[in-house]
């Protein structure tokens, strides 16, 4: 199984929105960059 990871951002933080509600907002990280390299380092395709 192949994982592909996503990542949404807003106001330049990496967060998930509950069903497309901005006001259900959830801060995954300040940092998408950061995020981004974490994955990568883990092993994800980019």
């Amino acid at each position: 199984m192949l994982i592909i990871p996503a990542i949404d951002i807003r106001a330049g933080k990496c967060v998930r929105l509950f069903q497309g509600d901005y006001g259900k907002e959830t801060v995954y990280g300040e940092d998408p960059v950061a995020i981004a390299q974490r994955w990568i380092s883990q092993g994800a395709p980019f």
